[in-house]
């Protein structure tokens, strides 16, 4: 092994450690004592008390937030996987006068900043009588302009032989993209899905915003309220925020292998 690429690894490694850290010392104080967590010098080892974890899943609404979030989240994948693949095959494969035109109004909307848009969306909400709702933590965000040029740049790296076969199959447009685009496009669906998942489950700003009823608030806006509450019980605290990030970590996990592949737009169902 070169120098070089040696220099490289340990630059990496320490890279990951750094922004690995405090995840982990967030674990540590979750499943600490509560010596543990002020004692000097300070224990790197868990010590694998659940008291808090239990405390904060019986004691507490955090699995009534848990619940909305999950729906919240679900909802909104389901609904920028279906607009963001019918956008991006009809970009794509579909031959219209402006379709060059419309794909770059659609990067375009990347380029706007969020928060500017908040009053009239604010204004807009309140007058559908939106407030308060989970329509308006899903429906706003049912489109991901991210999804449609990602799929868009997939759909266009499918041989156009897939679709002539198909449609001396009989098979509609529709029916291509369900049953032959999106079965080769797994590392964009897999893309999407995750990175999706993480913004919706991520949210604050939005809800805090246009929602004040607990019933219908997700997890972060929950997680500010017990920052307030547990701000001098670090176990709680910490524990909330662990139970906060499980279900990212293990969506994580699972399509891992296919984020890399979605990202540089590489298919092994369409190259091999």
């Amino acid at each position: 092994m070169s120098i070089g690429r040696a220099v490289r690894r340990v630059a990496v490694m320490v890279v990951a450690i750094a922004f690995a850290f405090p995840l982990y010392w967030v674990v540590v104080t979750a499943f600490n004592t509560h010596r543990g967590v002020f004692s000097v010098p300070p224990d790197f080892v868990p010590a694998f008390r659940f008291g808090p974890f239990t405390y904060v899943l019986t004691h507490t609404a955090w699995l009534h937030y848990m619940l909305n979030t999950v729906f919240i989240a679900g909802a909104t994948v389901l609904l920028v996987l279906v607009t963001s693949a019918m956008a991006g095959y009809a970009l794509a494969d579909l031959r219209f006068r402006g379709s060059t035109v419309a794909f770059l109004l659609v990067i375009g909307v990347m380029l706007l900043p969020t928060q500017a848009l908040l009053v009239p969306q604010y204004v807009v909400a309140a007058r559908l009588h939106l407030l308060n709702t989970f329509a308006i933590q899903i429906v706003p965000f049912a489109a991901s302009t991210f999804g449609v040029f990602l799929f868009r740049q997939f759909f266009k790296s499918i041989p156009r032989a897939y679709w002539e076969a198909a449609r001396l199959d009989g098979a509609s447009h529709l029916a291509y993209i369900r049953q032959v685009a999106l079965p080769l496009a797994r590392p964009a669906v897999a893309t999407v899905t995750l990175l999706t998942f993480i913004a919706a489950w991520n949210q604050f700003q939005w809800p805090l915003i246009m929602t004040s009823s607990h019933a219908v608030q997700p997890i972060e806006v929950a997680l500010s309220h017990y920052m307030q509450t547990y701000e001098a019980n670090w176990r709680k605290l910490t524990s909330a925020v662990v139970l906060a990030l499980l279900p990212i970590v293990i969506l994580f996990v699972v399509l891992q292998r296919h984020i890399v592949s979605g990202v540089a737009g590489r298919d092994a169902g369409v190259t091999g």
